[in-house]
């Protein structure tokens, strides 16, 4: 259980002899505040004083809690992973690369054996997991440890399956909250960003899919988690389908080592984005009823059997329109973050039990459905960037047997960032026509 991990001393059960094993203070002074040596929280109000048996009073680190409690007198424990056995051909996969594909798998490569960093730009659909197949063979060829973290739990819960399987002879395990395998250590993990926090020098490989999603980009504690977790001497690879400002200006002037791909693997472009105005649709939600132009769109892909996602931006929205779609004899249900039946609720949405799935953005990335067809509801609203809404509209046609489909964003009026989604997709289709990825 310790094996490249960093836990507080009540969580373990070792011989406390055992010379592997390494000890810290958990919080230690810094200036007028203190330094949380598991989440890296320096802010002052981010720390609070308790009752504590053994000191009379103690400070506590507010930031990562919901982990476990730290305080001043916390004991952090952790080991150094042992050795793994060989591993000669552990990738069983038949499948071929596309041209863009095979770039960024060779590149890939590179970095795991020169222990580099490096940056994956691809589309949304362009393959980005089979593209870190070799990578990952190439790591457990060398006995190396491998972690993939994703910002949210769908993420894993779809990756998790398909390395396994790609993976047969490996252990692969998930990380998540409350996972069935968060005291288990295997050569290949796939956690959420989160559970990093309970790593320590662990990773020859660390993998950031999605690196540019909320909570990693606002988070510094998760940055912290990923740089804690890692070797000193390990490779990092970044995959995002919208970097930032900032890293698209170190990429064009060299500074930023990066692989750019910018067509999907089926080599069919990306679906536009469609502005549909759907007038004060709040003041329809509020009287229990969907605007006409939203409810004719959903009503003529469901019965032609096409699955449908309709994105709103707050969870108080969601019912209502479940409500109203099934008014309409909808076959619909609505998820967000704290649903508790969120993973059941997708799982019936993909074997076709469920026609609508009403969602926040929850479930903008790291979702494959075949003849997907996407909304969004209120796309002028402020959640709904440029990035969110590149990601939303990368839901649709990203299988080769349905390549095209409907993004529509429903508004009451077209936005900044409405615009820059759409360019950022016409760019991307423009420079992958001018490379000849279009077949």
């Amino acid at each position: 259980m310790l094996q490249g991990r960093r836990l507080l001393l009540h969580e373990i059960d070792i011989p406390l002899k055992d010379e592997r094993v390494q000890y810290e203070t958990a919080l230690v002074p810094k200036g007028k505040s203190y330094l949380c040596k598991r989440c890296g929280n320096d802010t002052p109000y981010l720390f609070a004083q308790t009752p504590c048996v053994r000191c009379g009073v103690c400070v506590y680190c507010r930031k990562c809690i919901m982990m476990g409690r730290v305080q001043s007198c916390s004991t952090l424990v952790s080991m150094p992973p042992e050795p793994l056995p060989i591993q000669h051909k552990p990738l069983h996969w038949n499948g071929t690369l596309s041209t863009g594909q095979q770039q960024a798998s060779d590149a890939i490569v590179r970095a795991v054996l020169e222990k580099k960093e490096h940056l994956i730009w691809a589309v949304c659909g362009a393959g980005k997991t089979e593209m870190l197949f070799a990578g990952i063979e190439a790591a457990l060829q060398r006995r190396e440890r491998v972690c993939i973290a994703a910002p949210r739990t769908d993420v894993v819960l779809e990756l998790h399956p398909r390395l396994q399987q790609v993976f047969p002879h490996i252990d692969v395990i998930a990380l998540y909250g409350n996972s069935p395998d968060r005291y288990r250590n295997a050569p290949l993990v796939i956690a959420t960003t989160h559970q990093l926090l309970r790593y320590y020098r662990a990773f020859d490989i660390l993998i950031i899919d999605e690196v540019d999603a909320f909570p990693y980009t606002v988070d510094k504690t998760l940055r912290y988690a990923a740089e804690q977790a890692r070797k000193q001497q390990a490779a990092l690879i970044h995959l995002t389908a919208t970097p930032s400002k900032l890293w698209k200006r170190e990429i064009r002037s060299g500074k930023r080592s990066a692989t750019i791909i910018s067509a999907r693997y089926h080599r069919q472009p990306l679906p536009l984005p469609m502005f549909v105005w759907s007038g004060n649709w709040k003041s329809h939600i509020e009287k229990g009823r969907l605007p006409t132009v939203v409810q004719n769109w959903v009503r003529t892909h469901v019965k032609n059997k096409r699955p449908v996602f309709l994105f709103v931006s707050k969870v108080s929205y969601v019912q209502p329109l479940v409500a109203c779609m099934k008014q309409f004899h909808l076959s619909t249900e609505g998820v967000h973050a704290e649903d508790p039946n969120r993973k059941e609720k997708v799982a019936s949405f993909r074997k076709g039990e469920i026609a609508v799935l009403v969602t926040t953005t929850i479930l903008e990335r790291g979702v494959t459905i075949a003849n997907l067809q996407v909304a969004v509801l209120g796309a002028e609203e402020p959640i709904f960037t440029e990035s969110a809404l590149v990601q939303i509209a990368g839901r649709v046609g990203r299988n080769a047997s349905f390549p095209n489909g409907d993004v529509v964003l429903f508004h009451f009026g077209k936005t900044k960032a409405m615009l820059a989604a759409r360019r950022h997709i016409q760019s991307m289709n423009r420079d992958a026509r001018q490379n000849g990825y279009f077949e």
